[in-house]
């Protein structure tokens, strides 16, 4: 019996100690999820190298096209009651002191080692201060270099060493079905990546802009998304993020964005010239129709080939000076085909003022090229 206790006392000795060194060495052995429901789990060791990207990933696009694309926080210092100096709207409302600023949250690209940033109009426009802060959590002020409310582009400019600069991809050779990445801070949550790809090429008459070929995508643009980059799967800038149609407010998978093309022409003519400068030919265009054909007189072989006929030409306008008349056809804008109004509006626009160029016009039943000398399309009047 005493060696039975004794046995029993030594047993009981030992499962206690080892009981303090488990508690003490490895406390996590003795929890209750080790001692009931355990979930088994495989954890990677410290330090272990991440595996390489799965086929298919665009975490390298996304990595490249990141380090570029900036938060931009604005603000406009509220405008002053001006009753606030009669003394007896004071003495009946009070001293009602100065509203809060409005502030303003968007995106925007840096394209240049200098510091140049594209981003929207309608993200800067009248900003008393504008901050923008880079995905590297640098933060500097920025100066409006230049607007151009037509294509709602703005350029930016700021003044930092070493920036990372984003690479000008090709939004003309883009197509449908191409993936593409939206890269921008929405909500203000911080810098968000999401994926799609081209739903639509050459989207116009939205009435969003004056001039408009937008990429269209379903990668999710949500406020905030704006003046932000749209890249393709290497991180090349392909467009600049702009609008969504939305009922909610939110993404409902169709945004729009600006062709880089169209943004980098923006860009060389405001650096340059302070100005985008734009041709103008003084005509009333109108998209071709089956009605407005027989009105005019034109054959249905013409309806079918397509083009942009004129209603009404200003008088004493480059056009006119032309001998374009009502009921020509326009098929042809230095070369480059015109089947729109919009179209149309865009290639005049590119062509250079006092420089002579071709219009191919269907006249009646005959085609003919008519040299235009196309004058300076004059800026549209900012409104405040």
């Amino acid at each position: 019996m005493r060696k039975s206790w004794l046995l029993f006392s030594q047993t009981v000795t030992v499962l206690l100690a080892a009981y303090f060194v488990v508690a003490t060495l490895q406390p996590q052995w003795l929890s209750r999820s080790t001692l009931g429901n355990a979930v088994a789990v495989i954890q990677a060791p410290a330090g272990t190298t991440p595996p390489a990207p799965a086929p298919g990933s665009l975490a390298a696009a996304a990595k490249t096209a990141s380090a570029a694309v900036v938060s931009i926080n604005t603000s406009k210092t509220a405008a002053r009651n001006p009753n606030m100096d009669d003394p007896w709207f004071r003495f009946f409302f009070g001293d009602q002191g100065q509203s809060e600023p409005q502030v303003g949250l968007g995106s925007g690209v840096i394209v240049s080692a200098s510091g140049y940033i594209l981003t929207n109009n309608h993200v800067v426009d009248g900003a008393d201060d504008i901050e923008v802060i880079l995905n590297d959590t640098r933060k500097a002020k920025a100066k409006v270099i230049g607007t151009d409310p037509e294509t709602d582009l703005a350029i930016l400019k700021i003044e930092l060493d070493k920036l990372p600069v984003i690479v000008l991809g090709s939004s003309d050779t883009a197509q449908v079905g191409d993936p593409v990445l939206a890269i921008g801070n929405p909500f203000g949550v911080g810098q968000t990546v999401t994926s799609g790809i081209v739903s639509a090429l050459g989207r116009n008459q939205l009435g969003i802009n004056t001039f408009e070929n937008f990429i269209q995508t379903d990668a999710a643009i949500n406020p905030g998304n704006s003046g932000g980059a749209l890249v393709d799967t290497q991180g090349r800038l392909l467009g600049i993020n702009t609008a969504i149609y939305s009922r909610s407010g939110g993404s409902m998978g169709i945004g729009f964005a600006i062709p880089v093309s169209t943004g980098k022409q923006v860009l060389e003519s405001i650096v340059k010239d302070g100005q985008v400068t734009r041709g103008w030919i003084g005509v009333e265009p109108q998209d071709l129709s089956p009605e407005l054909a027989e009105t005019f007189g034109i054959k249905p072989d013409t309806v079918k080939a397509g083009g942009v006929i004129i209603t009404g030409v200003l008088q004493n306008g480059p056009a006119a000076q032309a001998g374009i008349v009502p009921g020509d056809v326009i098929v042809e804008v230095a070369g480059k085909p015109v089947a729109t109004v919009s179209e149309l509006l865009s290639a005049v626009a590119a062509l250079k003022p006092g420089v002579p160029a071709p219009l191919s016009v269907w006249r009646k039943d005959k085609k003919t090229d008519i040299p235009v000398v196309p004058g300076t399309r004059q800026r549209p009047k900012v409104r405040r």
